[in-house]
């Protein structure tokens, strides 16, 4: 609708009005903007908390699996050699038959399909034949997540003996 002088009329509703504390701006402040980054940091510390310890637990539980089925193996290896593969041979002789001393006659291996695995933090399984702690078998073990012998807690060693 147009006004005599020609000029647009418009209704008070669509007027614009600038500084009148009747409208108020849209957008977030600055101070609201970091409260919710600090909400956030604070709860991606506590996901990344949580998924650190479950990692962990998960590489304790594989190394468990892999020295059961290493014994498992290995068990075998001694149902069919008569004896356990020295410490020389080492794990190895799941997978080939040995041939430094003593070479057993009734190896029908191989007993382990796949490569002999590392534990779960890069290193080899230890294995002693004759066991010093499991001393009617072989002692088989991984030093966790430290890497040394001994250790408490998350750096405990996982043994075949315990």
């Amino acid at each position: 609708m147009r006004t005599q002088n020609g000029y647009r009329r418009t209704s008070p509703r669509m007027r614009r009005r600038v500084g009148d504390s009747g409208y108020r701006q849209q957008g977030l402040t600055l101070i609201e903007l970091l409260a919710v980054m600090v909400i956030l940091v604070m709860l991606a510390g506590i996901v990344t908390t949580s998924v650190v310890k479950r990692v962990e637990e998960g590489r304790r539980a594989k190394a468990i699996a892999d020295i059961s089925s290493l014994e498992s193996a290995l068990e075998q290896y001694h149902l069919h050699a008569g004896s356990y593969p020295t410490t020389q041979q080492g794990l190895e002789a799941l997978r080939e038959k040995p041939t430094t001393s003593p070479v057993p006659d009734q190896w029908n291996g191989p007993y382990l399909t796949k490569k002999i695995p590392a534990d779960p933090w890069g290193r080899d399984y230890v294995y002693v034949y004759p066991g010093k702690n499991n001393t009617e078998g072989c002692d088989l073990y991984s030093y966790g997540r430290d890497g040394r012998e001994g250790g408490e807690g998350k750096d405990a060693d996982l043994t075949n003996w315990e």
